[in-house]
């Protein structure tokens, strides 16, 4: 299995934060949000990943092999060139058609995310394509929100599937069946045709959402809609959720 990490974003919200370097080499408690997300990953037994860079794309770039020595692990990074005018579709096609070559399980992360180690355990063990959807949170609407059609859940709750109906900011709140976290998952066998949704995704618009592939793959193929059930994690977007991210890192490493 391999995990995919985007970091390619220029993080414009977070200046002057980011004003020489991305979101994903902020450092909380001197880590980086990269460190700490692959060392997340090998905890659920990921010892390949690639890294996508872009804004900055040296500092990453230089990183990455430390990171690779001191946990023995592999470390590729691929660029997206264009990505200060597209969006997370291009940067997760560029890995994915990459990993087509040779087809295999991959977790999909946002390099912005700080997440309960736990939530990495899941995906990775869950049986299909599947998609971490937090169903605890209050909702707004920046939520990135989902809602599923014929949801059927497993014996504990802890895993639903169905089709998507709609996914995106805009829904409806109550609609919404829960948040999608920017944590995924395809495998192996799916990959093909993921790839095939996001090209036309981004023939449509190069300033699409990764996520927005979901939707059609889950008309096709089998999802895991894997719950948080309050597992907690945020994305770092802005100045407030820097610092929502800097008491969740305290709080789950007990500082």
């Amino acid at each position: 299995m391999i995990g995919v990490i985007l970091a390619a974003g220029m993080g414009t919200r977070l200046m002057p934060l980011t004003k020489d370097i991305p979101k994903a080499l902020l450092k909380i408690n001197e880590t980086t949000l990269l460190e700490r997300m692959i060392r997340n990953c090998i905890n659920a037994d990921i010892t390949k990943f690639i890294v996508m860079v872009g804004y900055n794309k040296d500092k990453v770039i230089d990183l990455c092999p430390k990171i690779a020595e001191k946990y023995g692990v592999e470390i590729t990074t691929l660029e997206n060139e264009k990505y200060d005018v597209t969006n997370t579709s291009v940067s997760t096609f560029i890995a994915s058609e990459m990993i087509e070559k040779n087809p295999e399980d991959f977790i999909l992360v946002n390099g912005d995310n700080v997440v309960d180690p736990e939530i990495i355990k899941r995906i990775a063990k869950c049986p299909h394509t599947g998609m971490i959807i937090d169903n605890f949170k209050d909702l707004n609407e920046e939520s990135f929100k989902i809602i599923i059609d014929d949801e059927i859940f497993n014996e504990d709750r802890s895993i639903s599937n169905g089709s998507i109906n709609s996914i995106g900011k805009g829904l409806d709140i109550a609609s919404s069946s829960g948040e999608f976290i920017g944590v995924s998952k395809v495998i192996g066998d799916d990959i093909k045709e993921f790839n095939e949704i996001l090209s036309e995704l981004i023939s449509q618009d190069p300033q699409n959402y990764y996520d927005f592939a979901y939707k059609d793959l889950s008309k096709i193929k089998t999802i895991d809609f894997v719950l948080t059930n309050g597992l907690k994690w945020t994305e770092i977007d802005d100045h407030r959720d820097w610092e929502i991210a800097q008491n969740l890192v305290n709080e789950l490493e007990k500082v």
